[in-house]
This record gives structure tokens, C-alpha cells and sequence, in this order.
């Protein structure tokens, strides 16, 4: 994947976080000025074979020392959880520390964001999908050291519910506070980013299949209509197929 020759920069207000564990898929973004931070979380992780937590995190902080990479907790219990929030903050000040909004049980984390925000950690309060977890967010994040409000829009949009009204309501929560900012989250398609370019959110973060196509932004659809058209003729010749 290349993403190279597309200056993202230039046409878009919102920020490209890339999201992914694959250390060799990072620093090939990385060289992209127009990817502007990294996410990361558990699942990520184990899916890119990663079993040494701490050595890859800061493997990862060498090689991309000058822009905000998030790494997220994996614990259940408060206490558990600020023990490893401490120890992630303390990689480096490039890092955000990734809270889920709740833990298994449905406990809210938030005082425990606001306690680690409060002491300057940066945070990424993550897994947000209601408007009453983003409001309680912002007014526990609100004033305390930089931090990042994370919205699954994109598992709201799966359940058959348009999450626009929902991020346009946290960009308002937002606004007033310079300490905050809002990402979306879990990106299906390149119109989530035009999406959150369009309504003001800070922030969105993508997977490599996301990025992959951002080429494809202001493409002519006549010309596109004709790729396909080529493309399924090339396969069915490729294919051997006849009647």
C-alpha cells in the first residue's frame, strides 16, 4: 500500500491517525507527513502476533519519536489499570494512554481518566458509542492534561444508526475546551473521512484497507466507470470463460 503521492494534507482539515500493530506497515506511514499520529489497541496487537507488549510499544516509540502513538491498557480492575496507565505514560511524551470508557463489568473508568489526566498523563478515552458517555467524558476530561474523546462511529453505523447527529453533538461538547480533542473511530469507507472533514472532528483514525483507497479522493467517475468495465473484462478473458 502507498499513499504517497496523495498530499491528504493539502484537501482535508481533519488529521489521519493510522490505526494497526504492524510494525513494518507503521513506519511505511510513517514516512507519510500526511499520517499525523498512530493507534493501537489489544486486539490490533494480538492479530499483528505481537507477545512482547512492552518491547514492541517502545520499538515502535524508537522508530516514530516525533508524532502521538496511543497504547492501550489490558486490564479489568481500576487499581490494575492505573498501575499499567503509569507505566505506559511514562514511554515517552508522545504517548496517549488508552482507557476503555467502561471496563467488562460496566464500570465507568472515567474517574480514573480524570485522576491520571489531572496528573498531566495523556489520555484516549476509547469505545464510546452514547451521547451520555461522550458527555460524561468531556466533563471529566475537560480542563486536565491534553486528551483524546474516541467514538466508534463506525460500530454505531453498523448497528443501522447514521452517527453523524451523534459526532456533530461532540464536536459542540468539545469546542469549548482546547485541551480536548475528538476522534472517530472505526472508519468503513473513505466517505467517513470526507464525513468527519465535514462536520469539524479533529481527529480520524484508519486502518491500512482505509488508507489504501484515499487515492481514490476527487477520482472522475466516468474514468472510474471505465477501470471497472476494463476490469471485468480482463478477468473474464484472465478467466478463460466462454459460452
Amino acid at each position: 500500500m502507498s499513499i504517497q503521492t496523495f498530499d491528504v494534507s493539502k484537501k482535508l482539515r481533519v488529521k489521519l491517525f493510522a490505526d494497526g500493530a504492524d510494525l513494518s506497515t507503521m513506519l511505511r506511514l510513517y514516512s507519510n507527513l500526511a499520517i499525523r499520529g498512530f493507534t493501537t489497541n489489544p486486539t490490533l496487537m494480538r492479530k499483528a502476533g505481537i507477545t512482547e507488549y512492552e518491547a514492541f510499544a517502545l520499538s515502535v516509540l524508537e522508530a516514530i519519536p516525533d508524532r502521538p502513538i496511543s497504547f492501550e491498557v489490558f486490564a479489568d480492575e481500576a487499581t490494575e489499570m492505573e498501575r499499567q496507565a503509569r507505566r505506559i505514560a511514562s514511554w515517552g511524551p508522545t504517548v496517549y494512554v488508552k482507557l476503555p470508557i467502561t471496563n467488562t463489568k460496566g464500570q465507568s473508568m472515567l474517574p480514573l481518566a480524570a485522576k491520571l489526566s489531572g496528573d498531566g498523563i495523556q489520555v484516549n478515552v476509547t469505545a464510546i458509542l452514547t451521547g451520555e458517555q461522550i458527555q460524561q467524558a468531556v466533563e471529566h476530561l475537560a480542563g486536565g492534561a491534553p486528551a483524546y474523546i474516541s467514538i466508534f462511529a463506525g460500530r454505531i453505523a453498523d448497528t443501522g444508526v447514521d452517527p453523524i447527529p451523534l459526532m456533530q453533538q461532540a464536536v459542540e461538547l468539545t469546542r469549548p475546551h482546547g485541551n480536548l480533542e475528538l476522534i472517530w473511530a472505526s472508519p468503513r469507507q473513505v466517505l467517513n473521512v470526507i464525513e468527519a472533514d465535514r462536520i469539524g472532528c479533529h481527529i480520524i483514525t484508519a486502518t491500512s484497507d482505509v488508507l489504501s483507497k484515499l487515492p481514490l479522493l476527487g477520482k472522475d467517475l466516468a474514468e472510474y466507470s471505465l477501470e471497472t468495465v476494463s476490469m471485468f473484462y480482463g478477468d473474464g478473458q484472465a478467466a478463460g470463460f466462454s459460452l
